[in-house]
């Protein structure tokens, strides 16, 4: 039998970031583990760059299924393998099969296998996965423990991924799990390290956390980048959102028209069902497919119970909003003729700063995690009824706090966060002192006997508002180029 060469790829000097990552893949490939990785993620998450840059260097064999019938499938797998088993081709019938063929193909020295989009090749009804995973735990009981194969599993399926892990799957506590998630700001940014601070944030806050996006918005303004990469038809992206919500839903029309809809803005059942005309049981239905995709989430307001009223339902991913916002209600006008450059100078620029601040207040709010832990142990933002006798005189009818930290059950601090053209004032603080906080407390929360009051703006701070932070120790203005220009 040949030996296995080291697998070298051509690309490992583009690899970013995933540290943490490449030492847990470390750990596991240097103890005596048997158990195969499961490693999992949405689709442009970067799987496929990490396993490549994982295998450099190492005796590796890398199988990357896809959409064909099995027996094609399967036989394209034996001719990649008849090299490695010296020159012998061989017979792959099935899935299982060629689980025992890598493992007998490290019996005598370690090798590192990868079997990309498997899925794929667990076959398309419930008893046809059943059967083949059964199969495979057969396979892997037999011949795990006389091997030195290090197997990964990969794909960007990701219910049927974690479904591998559950109590009801063959594989239940035979793989270890590593679900790559889409990366920080502080770790995205590295994508972006030839633009201007705010530049590098707002091509963030379209991208989101994925590598794919990251990269394709990389280079040139954003007002380029987006055109070339998602608005012309024949562009890259053009299509990505479709592509996400297709992979995991058979029929996602409806899905689709959710989606749309929290693209604008966060919202309750109530507005999406009026805005869908239809009823909010069918759409709370909808909602729970998506929830559970990982797509969508329910936002409490912070120290509500999960029964509490007033939830909100949030499109999850920074670029899913953008392109189910700026880039699927414009398809067919795009296709019949419309310049993408018209359509992001009239629709897209001026709703980019709406569309950045729900990425910069979650970003505001991890800051205040990772340095305030000291004054709040814990954070997020709430949301409620304004003071009763403003709402019954109709002067206010809501209120809201970006940021509130609490320690031993008591507010200790709060926060605003405008991603604004304009420095903010005073103003800011008396809305805080006069309506915000009272509503908070007529919400039924104790307050710290001192409260410590942070703000966050994107265009810095009037000059009273300057001269009042350095009289006050509790009033801390964060400057914002600092903290998206430093590694935490």
């Amino acid at each position: 039998m040949a030996q296995v060469s080291p697998y070298v790829w051509p690309r490992i000097d583009e690899f970013i970031d995933r540290n943490a990552e490449i030492e847990r893949l470390d750990s596991w490939w240097t103890s005596e583990e048997r158990m195969p990785v499961n490693l999992y993620g949405r689709r442009r998450v970067g799987k496929s760059w990490l396993f490549r840059r994982y295998a450099h260097g190492k005796p590796a064999v890398l199988l990357v299924a896809e959409r064909l019938a099995e027996g094609a499938q399967l036989t394209r797998f034996a001719e990649q393998l008849t090299p490695l088993l010296g020159g012998v081709a061989p017979d792959i019938p099935d899935v299982p099969v060629l689980f025992r063929v890598l493992y007998r193909l490290a019996q005598d020295h370690k090798v590192l296998a990868v079997i990309d989009e498997f899925p794929w090749l667990l076959g398309t009804t419930s008893k046809e996965v059943e059967r083949t995973l059964s199969a495979i735990q057969a396979v892997m009981e037999e011949e795990r423990d006389r091997s030195k194969l290090k197997l990964v599993v990969c794909g960007s399926a990701v219910t049927q991924m974690e479904a591998l892990q559950s109590e009801r799957s063959p594989l239940h506590g035979r793989l270890v799990p590593l679900k790559l998630r889409a990366l920080p700001f502080w770790r995205g940014s590295q994508f972006l390290h030839d633009d201007e601070i705010h530049e590098r944030f707002v091509k963030f806050a379209v991208a989101g956390g994925m590598p794919r996006y990251l990269a394709a918005l990389a280079g040139g303004d954003l007002r380029e980048r987006v055109c070339d990469q998602l608005l012309r038809p024949d562009a890259p992206l053009w299509n990505e959102g479709r592509t996400i919500v297709v992979q995991e839903l058979r029929e996602p029309a409806v899905h689709f028209a959710v989606l749309e809809q929290l693209a604008s803005g966060e919202k309750e059942v109530g507005e999406l069902a009026a805005a869908l005309r239809t009823r909010s049981g069918p759409v709370s239905k909808y909602l729970s497919v998506l929830s559970d995709l990982r797509l969508v989430r329910k936002d409490l307001p912070y120290g509500a119970s999960p029964s509490d009223r007033g939830s909100h339902w949030v499109l999850d991913d920074p670029f899913l909003r953008f392109w189910f916002r700026f880039v699927f209600p414009f398809q067919a006008d795009l296709e019949a003729g419309l310049a993408p450059e018209a359509l992001f100078d009239s629709e897209i620029a001026p709703e980019l700063a709406d569309h950045a601040a729900p990425v910069f207040e979650d970003l505001c709010r991890e800051h205040v995690r990772a340095n305030m832990g000291s004054i709040a142990t814990r954070v997020g933002r709430w949301w409620g009824n304004a003071l009763n006798r403003l709402r019954q005189s109709g002067e206010r009818s809501t209120e809201e706090i970006d940021v509130v930290g609490t320690a031993r059950k008591r507010v200790t601090l709060v926060g605003e966060v405008k991603w604004t053209s304009k420095p903010i004032g005073e103003k800011i603080l008396s809305d805080l002192a006069d309506y915000k906080v009272p509503a908070l407390q007529q919400a039924g929360f104790k307050l710290a006997g001192e409260l410590t009051t942070v703000l966050f703006s994107r265009s810095g701070y009037s000059a009273g508002l300057r001269a009042r932070a350095e009289d006050d120790e509790r009033l801390v203005l964060v400057g914002v180029d600092e903290m998206l220009s430093t590694l935490p």
